[in-house]
Parts: C-alpha cells; structure tokens; sequence
C-alpha cells in the first residue's frame, strides 16, 4: 500500500452561480467568515497529512497563485506597522516552497477532465481529491477520516453524508455493503438517482482517495451529463476491478457552490468562533425572530 501524499484541488470552475461577483473574482476566493473557501481545503488536506497540493487552474485564476504566494511588501508593512498577530497568522498558512504546483485546464470539459490534468504531477501514486466548494464543518477535517479507512483497506475510499431519502437525485448515490472499520464497502454509484430506485441516501460529498489508475480511464471515458468527462463515470469502471470504500463523515459538508450553502456555511463558522460568536449570535436571532412575526403577521 502506498502513501497518500499528494491532494488534487480542482479550482478552474467560472463560477456562473455567483455572477456578478465572480466576473472579477474567483468563486474559490469568496470568504466564509475571513477566509477563502479555497483555503479550507488546503487546511483540511495538510490536517490529513497532506505533502504536496496540485491546483488545477482555468483562465482568470491567477489571484488563486498569488494568494498562496509570499507577499514581501504586506509582510513588511505588517512588521513596521507592530500587527504581529496578523503576521503570524498569514505566516501560518503559508505553504512551503515546492509543496504547491499548478497546472491549467484549458478547457471546461468537466472534473473528470480536470483530474486527469492532473496526471503527469501525481504519477503512479494513490492521491487525494478535494472539491473545495464543499466545505467541511466538524471536530476534524473530512479527509482525516478517510486517511485512516485508507489505511485500513486501502483501494479507494470516498466519504459519504446522509441525505434526505426523498433528494437522492440531487447527488452520486451510492450502494451500502457490508460494513469495514469506520466505513463500509461500496456495492456500486449511481448519479442523481430518483428516491425510488436510490441503493441508499449515503451520497458523495466531495472529498476522494483514488489509485492512479483512475487517469487512464478518464483518459478514455465518454462524455456523460452535461456533455462533460464525468468523474463518477471512470470510478464506476474502476469499481469493477478495485475496491472502494466509504467513510461516513461524522461532520457536516456545506455547498459553497451554491448560495444557500454558502450562507450557511458562514453563519456556522462565524457562530463557532470565540471571538466573534457573541457579536453576530444577537443580531441572526433577531432578524430571525423579526421575520418569523412579519410572517404570522401576513
């Protein structure tokens, strides 16, 4: 079995959801609370153990490079300016120098398409996949927790929430075998099933660990939904030759590829944190209390 040691971030999307925001700004650099969504996955793939990150970049995506870069003239006005802790947190999430690579995704073809960009950096390696879109929220990061199913079966294992038996056709389903160590085994996947021929309500939440040999199949794979390379398509191929494995994650994912999600998402971390818990928890409950009377009142 060998090592995951390097995390794949697609972040070439353009984003359409949240026009007109993102005609100027990538989706990924919109800030749950005081960070960019992209950031959250980086965190969460180094919690893992994480040694190498590859973005997988589009056009117009450059600020994505340069936030991860070193920026010498903010640094320096931080140190005269005596904000220390502001410079000791953009020193924490600095990433070492080569532990990051880019490469681009020239054109929109779908994220199967844009993993397997990723091919020649990862090599003849198992690897991690985070959509960072999906946000984790828990004790620990979502890809933690695969890492040590991994560990234990080794394969591929994704990780899987509950979902409403009634929205199976808003996810990848997937089918629920017998159960291993903190998971179970995945009997087969199906996309956006309707709730009456959905194998369970367990679906993909965004978060991957895959063999290489996923690239040769996405390399071949046909076009599905959406006329694009389909991710879910070459895992189905390669589910009939290699094992997978799920890891029920015991936090929660929000979408920030969608607005809701991403309000959502904003309002769990910003209630979470100490320090500004008590300055936003008043003003939500009122506002909530607030529409709910102007609602009886209608």
């Amino acid at each position: 079995m060998k090592k995951v040691r390097k995390a794949v971030i697609p972040v070439a999307g353009l984003g359409t959801r949240f026009l007109p925001a993102t005609k100027a700004m990538p989706k990924e650099m919109l800030t749950v609370v005081d960070r960019p969504v992209v950031q959250y996955a980086v965190d969460e793939a180094l919690e893992a153990g994480i040694e190498h990150i590859v973005f997988v970049t589009g056009r117009n995506k450059h600020v994505i490079e340069d936030y991860f870069d070193i920026q010498p003239e903010l640094l320096d006005t931080l140190t005269r300016s005596g904000k220390h802790d502001q410079l000791a947190s953009l020193q924490r999430l600095q990433l070492s120098a080569g532990t990051v690579s880019f490469t681009r995704q020239q054109s929109p073809h779908g994220l199967g398409h844009a993993v397997w960009c990723a091919r020649d950096i990862i090599g003849d390696e198992p690897f991690a996949l985070l959509l960072p879109d999906m946000v984790s929220f828990g004790k620990r990061g979502c890809l933690s927790g695969i890492m040590e199913l991994y560990e234990r079966t080794g394969g591929n294992v994704i990780a899987v929430e509950q979902c409403d038996p009634t929205e199976t056709n808003k996810y990848g389903i997937v089918g629920k075998g017998r159960d291993v160590a903190t998971g179970f085994a995945v009997t087969g996947m199906v996309e956006k099933p309707e709730p009456a021929v959905a194998p369970s309500n367990f679906y993909i939440n965004g978060r991957y660990i895959l063999q290489p040999e996923v690239f040769e199949l996405l390399g071949t794979q046909e076009r599905g939904a959406g006329n694009e390379i389909q991710l879910t398509d070459a895992m189905r191929r390669l589910s009939q030759v290699q094992d997978f494995h799920a890891h029920p994650y015991k936090g929660r994912t929000f979408d920030c590829g969608s607005k809701e999600g991403f309000i959502q998402a904003n309002v769990a971390f910003a209630l979470a944190r100490s320090d500004i818990r008590d300055l936003v928890f008043g003003p939500i409950a009122e506002m909530i209390s607030g529409q709910e009377r102007r609602n009886e009142a209608a």
